[in-house]
C-alpha cells in the first residue's frame, strides 16, 4: 500500500453564532485615525457598541486586508450621527489583488437630521468570491464641515 502524509486543512477563521466573520482573527485593519476612546475595533468586533470615530474632520478610511481570501454573501452598516445634521457620503469597495486594483461595490450619501434621522443602516447581499481587501471611504460631510467620520458596526457574512 502506498501512503502520503499531508498536511492538514484546517478552518482558521469561523463564524461567530449569528454566522458573522470574526475579524479579529481574519483580518488586518488599516485606518487613517481613530478618536481615544473610540478605536477602530469597536465597530469591527462583535460585543462592541462604541463604534469607531474619527480624530478630525475630513474623509477617512477603514480597510480590511484579508489572512486569506473571503467569500462575502453580506456586509452590513451602521452609521449614528445624533448632534449635527450633514450630508455624508461613503464608498464601499473590495480587491481580489490585495489592494492593487478595487471594484466599487456602492457609493451612497445618507442626509443626517438629528433628532428625527440619526441613523444609517445598510444591508448588501452580494456574491463576492476571493477577496483580499475590503475597504470603507467615508466622507462626514460632502459641503467639507468640520464633521467627523464615525461607524457604529460593520459585519461581514
Amino acid at each position: 500500500m502506498r501512503k502520503r502524509l499531508i498536511t492538514p486543512t484546517t478552518e482558521t477563521v469561523r463564524p461567530d453564532a449569528g454566522g458573522w466573520l470574526d475579524l479579529e482573527n481574519a483580518a488586518v485593519v488599516e485606518v487613517t485615525s481613530e478618536a481615544e476612546g473610540f478605536p477602530v475595533e469597536s465597530a469591527l468586533l462583535l460585543g462592541e457598541t462604541r463604534g469607531w470615530r474619527a480624530v478630525s474632520s475630513g474623509t477617512q478610511t477603514i480597510r480590511l486586508v484579508f489572512d486569506e481570501p473571503q467569500n462575502l454573501k453580506h456586509i452590513s452598516l451602521i452609521f449614528e450621527e445624533e448632534h449635527a445634521a450633514r450630508t455624508q457620503e461613503f464608498v464601499l469597495r473590495w480587491s481580489a489583488d490585495k489592494g492593487r486594483s478595487f471594484r466599487e461595490i456602492v457609493r451612497q450619501q445618507w442626509n443626517f437630521s438629528p433628532p428625527n434621522t440619526i441613523r444609517e443602516i445598510e444591508e448588501y447581499q452580494l456574491g463576492l468570491s476571493d477577496v483580499t481587501v475590503l475597504e470603507l471611504i467615508i466622507t462626514p460631510d460632502v459641503s467639507h464641515g468640520p464633521a467627523r467620520a464615525s461607524l457604529n458596526s460593520i459585519r461581514l457574512r
